[in-house]
């Protein structure tokens, strides 16, 4: 039966040192969390349910020692089976032998899905869920059905297994989809690394073999001098070409925007090897058309403009190479004669077609067309078919790069939001606009400053000044936003005693220094602040709850309960009604 669980669970990671580690860290941490929470509850002095917890802590302990040992030898299939399951057992005795569905140890099921989601994957939704889910509800019909006898068993109903469960379901979702999404990144990256490494291999596989035909020909120099000019000139070139391969993936990567890229593989191909004509054909989503997307020659701009795109497997060399995903040239001469009729570009006389591939699929086509007949040779699609794989993994680079780029802005953009929104609550709350330091003393802000400078800075978020050109009826100020994070949330502003002064740009600097230190002051005084308050309900909730749990009859406990919500929140009148089976 073990074995059967084991192979379900299986998954090509395991043997993944990097996997094996994860799951070496998890244990540990669980391990040391759990004899933790041993100590905790052996010094605790409230015994109720301590021997249950012990013995659930205990058993947990004990499962993960042994799977640890397996996971240190390399074997981690028991942990991703046993350990969630162990979890849930240990925290579900726990809260029942505590407040139930109300026990703040039930906040671990979803660190316990976290866990079950980075080591099971989807394969949590078998097992780790259903259990955490069936937990929740064993608990909550404990408390339903009078099982359970502590405080807050009386509150729990049906709607506490809804919310629960419906909470437990979401973050489970969305963790599949997060480790997911990071999963196929990582798996992207490690191939385009791959691919990276495969294109280099065949560089200098194509280098090695050129210096070998070198030193043969090299050797034959006395008794073949016609050869050598013929082989000198192949060298040379292929030198030049792969110099000039070089030069132009150094620049290439120098590029990352992926619309800048494309118009600049285009012109650097062709400049670096003095093509007539170079073409970056991408296929379209459906892989029914090779679209045209960049281009050098002024004919094909032409074809740039009206949205010039070819057929795959129908149209022309371009269409040819899309489908079938191999390299082609074509000659000024019979049957590939017919390629050669596009009115745009009426000077060309060789041409050759070469696949960008991504992850063995074909993206797009490197059309290259030159003024001269039979200008490409077996050889020279060697070393252009090297250049093209170089090209797709710039491409895929730039792509993989802008859209990482796109959901960095969109996280900054939400973060920013919440910010604005924390501090516009903040600065709703507070009573008094400001504070001005003037003579030596702080005093407060009767009304908001509301100077040209001052509502400049606020709208614009850059520094704004005043400067008085020497008029003695005003005096020189520069009001200079306080930011966080791009949001700003207050104004510095600065007035000189000074008739004739001239704020100078160190002094600026100097304010604008002061107002961003000012500004991470602010925010930890407003997290401070809004912990505090946390803090003190949390205080007073316990209390009450401390006081009503000391009552023995419900009389006392319902005078109990209107005291302490009266002494929480002050001058309030406090009712308790029965409800009856017939008003129910």
């Amino acid at each position: 039966m073990l074995n059967v669980i084991t192979k379900f669970f299986a998954a090509p990671e395991d043997k993944d040192p990097t996997f094996i580690r994860l799951t070496r860290n998890i244990l540990i941490f669980t391990l040391v969390a759990t004899f933790l929470l041993i100590i905790v509850v052996v010094a605790s002095p409230n015994t109720r349910g301590s021997v249950a917890t012990m013995v659930a802590l205990a058993v947990l302990s004990v499962v993960e020692v042994p799977a640890l040992l397996l996971v240190l030898r390399g074997n981690v299939g028991v942990a991703k089976f046993v350990i969630p399951i162990a979890l849930i057992f240990a925290v579900t005795i726990n809260a029942a032998n505590g407040n139930s569905i109300h026990d703040i140890s039930i906040v671990a099921y979803p660190l316990i899905i976290i866990i079950a989601t980075l080591l099971q994957e989807r394969r949590s939704l078998v097992i780790a869920v259903p259990l955490t889910l069936g937990a929740v509800v064993l608990l909550s019909v404990l408390d339903m059905t009078g099982f359970n006898t502590n405080p807050l068993s009386s509150k729990t109903d049906i709607a506490d297994i809804i919310v629960v469960s419906v909470i437990l379901l979401t973050a489970t979702g969305i963790l599949n989809l997060l480790v997911g999404r990071l999963k196929r990144a990582v798996s992207n990256a490690k191939a385009n690394e791959q691919s990276q490494i495969e294109a280099n291999q065949e560089l200098k596989k194509l280098q090695a073999s050129l210096e070998q035909r070198v030193q043969e020909r090299t050797s034959e120099l006395t008794l073949r001098g016609l050869e050598v000019m013929s082989v000198n000139k192949q060298i040379q070139r292929r030198a030049m070409q792969l110099e000039a391969v070089a030069q132009v993936m150094q620049t290439i990567t120098s590029v990352r925007d992926l619309q800048q890229l494309l118009p600049h593989i285009a012109a650097v191909i062709s400049e670096r090897f003095g093509f007539y004509h170079v073409g970056v054909f991408l296929l379209d989503e459906v892989h029914e058309y090779a679209v045209l997307s960049a281009t050098n020659s002024e004919g094909g701009r032409k074809m740039l403009e009206r949205k010039h795109r070819l057929r795959v497997a129908e149209e022309g060399i371009v269409g040819y190479v899309a489908s079938t995903g191999e390299p082609r040239i074509a000659l000024d001469v019979g049957a590939d004669a017919v390629y050669f009729n596009n009115p745009d570009l009426p000077e060309t006389r060789s041409e050759t077609a070469l696949p960008m591939k991504a992850r063995n699929e074909t993206i797009g086509v490197l059309d290259i067309q030159s003024l001269q007949a039979n200008a490409f040779s077996t050889e020279d699609l060697q070393t252009l078919t090297a250049l093209a794989n170089q090209v797709s993994i710039a491409l895929e680079n730039a792509r993989l790069l802008t859209e990482t780029r796109a959901a960095l802005t969109q996280v900054q953009e939400v973060y920013n939001a919440f910010t604005h929104a924390e501090w516009s609550r903040t600065i709703a709350k507070t009573e008094q606009p400001g504070f001005r330091y003037q003579t030596g003393r702080i005093e407060m802000l009767e009304n908001e400053i509301e100077t040209p400078e001052v509502m400049s800075a606020a709208q614009s978020g850059e520094v704004a000044t005043n400067q008085t050109n020497g008029s003695r009826d005003r005096r020189a100020t520069v009001a200079v936003p306080v930011k966080l994070r791009g949001e700003v949330i207050g104004i510095l502003h600065v007035e000189a005693n000074d008739p004739f002064k001239q704020w100078q740009d160190d002094e600026i600097s100097l304010v604008q220094a002061v107002a961003e230190r000012a500004a991470f002051a602010m925010e930890n005084a407003r997290l401070f602040q809004e912990a505090r308050r946390r803090a003190a309900k949390e205080r007073l909730i316990s209390e009450a709850t401390a006081r009503i749990s000391g009552a023995f009859n419900i009389e006392n406990i319902l005078q109990t309960t209107a005291e302490e919500l009266e002494r929480v929140l002050g001058g309030s009148e406090i009712s308790i009604q029965f409800e009856g089976k017939e008003q129910s």
